[in-house]
């Protein structure tokens, strides 16, 4: 009796394995099967569209947790080792005691007020990241390209809270520690955004001199943003240089994006890009703003929200190294730029 229970029980077993096989597989199969909404419906922001992504949200997510499942033996797993030593060290000893948080800022070198640049991924590591976003593309399971200002064909969106956004687990960890052990302190340091960081939004972009090939001058709905170069060292290209505008004293700086480096500044600040001429740039561009889109207006000091009237703070009064070196408590809401 004993052994015909033992024979059912693993008999069961298996077959609770291969349904659970199938089962997954049938994920990844109906996930790549689906068919994406058309740029032009996207552009227009047909009622259509988004109902494709949140009707699909969950089949979705499954997927890209069933595909890391499936590349677990030959798939990068992002972590902030992929950073620059330099950066993650300083950061590192800020978080155990945020009196060094001085050793974060003298990492950063300010172009103009508000606009810091740095170095930020580690380039003898960048080429694994890339193959990682590489692996990411052929996966075949349908990600929403960013279509805010314009629609950028080889983009995609990276924060939880986005339609069709990258849900893979092991990414979606190392996305949340960029966010909140690295640009939020830093983005409080530099230019005084505490209180107006609470909520997060990312997404990736490529320029290519046939498509996609600049952005016109604009701000962004965001009290900071990190762009991030993500090109490897032999990776040229010409134009796409970036102009900053700084309104108190009418002076513009160019820049040109090189491999690995950050920028960081006010979303309010205006800044345009130049069309790309050759090659390719691809960047990670993160934003931070408040609890339902509150952003800094004006000043470093005026502070209010989208479609509301401007009250003025003082961000930086008062906020001790303790403070600006913490996560926020609230949770994230579903408010999104695009």
């Amino acid at each position: 009796m004993d052994a015909h229970n033992n024979w059912t029980s693993i008999v069961k077993n298996n077959f609770s394995i291969k349904t659970e096989k199938m089962k997954n597989n049938n994920v990844l199969t109906q996930a790549r099967a689906l068919t994406l909404p058309s740029r032009e419906a996207s552009l227009k922001r047909e009622p259509s569209v988004s109902h494709f992504w949140n009707s699909n949200r969950k089949l979705l997510e499954d997927a890209w947790a069933e595909w890391e499942i499936e590349n677990k033996d030959n798939l990068l797993i992002p972590n902030e080792t992929l950073l620059d030593p330099r950066l993650r060290q300083a950061i590192k000893d800020a978080w155990e005691n945020p009196e060094k948080e001085n050793a974060v800022a003298d990492l950063w070198e300010e172009i103009i007020p508000g606009v810091y640049v740095a170095q930020f991924f580690d380039l003898e590591r960048l080429a694994e990241f890339r193959n990682y976003l590489e692996a990411v593309v052929n996966s075949k399971i349908p990600k929403r390209a960013p279509y805010g200002i314009q629609l950028n064909r080889y983009g995609i969106m990276l924060d939880e809270r986005s339609e069709g956004h990258l849900a893979a687990p092991n990414f979606q960890a190392f996305y949340n520690d960029i966010m909140n052990l690295y640009m939020r302190p830093i983005a409080r340091l530099l230019m005084g955004t505490y209180g107006y960081d609470t909520q997060t939004f990312g997404f990736s972009i490529q320029y290519n001199p046939d498509k996609d090939k600049d952005l016109h001058a604009h701000t962004d709905a965001s009290a900071a943003t990190l762009n991030i170069n993500i090109n490897l060292p032999d990776e040229e290209f010409t134009g796409s240089q970036v102009d900053f505008y700084d309104k108190t004293s009418g002076k513009t700086v160019q820049t040109v994006f090189e491999p690995g480096k950050a920028i960081i500044h006010k979303g309010s600040v205006p800044h345009t890009t130049h069309p790309i001429t050759s090659g390719q740039r691809s960047n990670l561009v993160v934003w931070l703003y408040g609890d339902q889109m509150q952003i800094p207006r004006g000043g470093s000091n005026s502070y209010g929200s989208v479609g509301n009237s401007t009250s003025t703070v003082d961000a930086t009064e008062n906020i001790s190294p303790r403070e600006r070196w913490s996560i926020p408590e609230s949770p994230k809401d579903t408010f999104a730029p695009f």
